[in-house]
């Protein structure tokens, strides 16, 4: 198939939009035009992963982590950044990574972290601002119906668990047009005034260009007049971390057990047990120390993530258990996440999973 194919999808999974400013998700080496026959998903890419990419030839990495975080000023082999990228281009190998997009949908890294603890209820613990927009535009009411259905049909109009959600208000309309228009209503050069309903729907930032085009599109007037809001509103389904509860309420040094060995960890690193159970818990794949506050504004026991520093552990004040199991830990599972989801969606595609563990941190036990 052709690389944008499988890209294109990979971004309605995770639309780029959702990463982090500081991120770099998306095709970092590659043509969207190429021709990939196979490829091959990891954490990481490593000079190893495309080695290992050379020998099952496949021409496509999938990871998590970008390989080109930062800018790159020279490509001359120096680090093991620029000789990953080199040997891609080198051997026709696309690089693609998807990377806090992921972390930031529903059925993404942390969905698979509460699947793996047995989280039910879960929801995301710090919903992303800046996803929403509303289109408002006005039109005769005789069109009003049929333009809605359109927008509705090209993603407009959702909120949360509902569809086909608008505002529509009645009102009276002018315009005049000169000699070179072609009015709906009325005659050029006239004044005129028509009964209009101004149709007022939310969407979401990817979206808005067929937004637009279902808009021009299905409009009655030769000139479209309408307005586009950037919201305050954040998006729910959309964010860092999740947070949910377990079946039942348990101890605490029974919760560390379940989390070492459902989460194939080597090492937790955890503030004091607390004299409080278990029940409501919070996790973040990756850096997640930054979701402290959020965690315990929502009322969780324990917060499962990763990379917290030590004086951060502090921040914890007796009123959460902090346990940090190790970035690569967990993450771990994304690559079998994308593999499921791509295999799904291609059947016939040849997707591997690496046969290599590219955490970078070992332990002396």
């Amino acid at each position: 198939m052709k690389l944008a194919e499988i890209t294109d999808f990979l971004e309605s999974l995770a639309p780029l939009n959702y990463q982090e400013d500081y991120d770099n998700a998306g095709l970092i080496v590659g043509n969207p035009n190429d021709e990939i026959h196979a490829a091959l998903v990891a954490l990481d890419c490593t000079e190893q992963i495309v080695d290992e990419a050379i020998a099952k030839n496949c021409n496509l990495i999938i990871a998590h982590h970008p390989i080109v975080f930062k800018g790159l000023k020279k490509l001359n082999g120096k680090n093991y950044v620029e000789r990953v990228v080199l040997k891609a281009i080198r051997n026709n190998i696309a690089l693609y990574a998807i990377h806090t997009n992921l972390d930031s949908v529903q059925h993404g890294v942390n969905a698979e972290i509460c699947k793996r603890l047995g989280l039910s209820d879960t929801k995301i613990l710090a919903p992303k601002p800046g996803i929403l927009k509303k289109l408002v535009t006005f039109c005769e009411h005789a069109a009003a119906e049929n333009l809605r259905n359109a927008l509705f049909n090209a993603g407009a109009g959702n909120i949360g668990h509902y569809s086909e959600c608008s505002f529509n208000v009645e009102g009276t309309g002018t315009f005049k047009g000169d000699e070179q228009s072609n009015p709906t209503l009325g005659q050029p050069g006239v004044r005129e005034y028509a009964n209009e309903t101004r149709i007022e729907v939310i969407f979401k930032t990817q979206d808005e260009h067929q937004i637009l085009t279902a808009l021009l599109k299905n409009h009655p007037y030769e000139e479209v007049a309408y307005d586009i809001y950037a919201l305050e509103n954040k998006l729910q389904n959309v964010g860092s971390g999740m947070i949910g509860e377990l079946k039942e309420t348990i101890e605490g040094q029974t919760f560390l057990r379940l989390v070492k060995d459902n989460m194939n960890a080597t090492v937790l690193r955890h503030t004091a047990i607390l004299p409080k159970k278990i029940k409501k818990v919070a996790v973040c794949g990756g850096s997640g120390s930054f979701l402290l506050k959020n965690a315990i504004a929502a009322g969780a026991d324990a917060f499962v993530t990763a990379d917290f520093k030590y004086h951060e552990f502090f921040d914890a004040e007796d009123k959460i258990m902090i346990v940090d199991i190790g970035h690569y830990e967990s993450e771990q599972f994304t690559s079998n996440l994308l593999v499921a989801n791509i295999q799904e969606k291609f059947p016939n595609f040849a997707i591997r999973l690496t046969e290599h563990n590219t955490n970078p941190i070992n332990y002396f036990i």
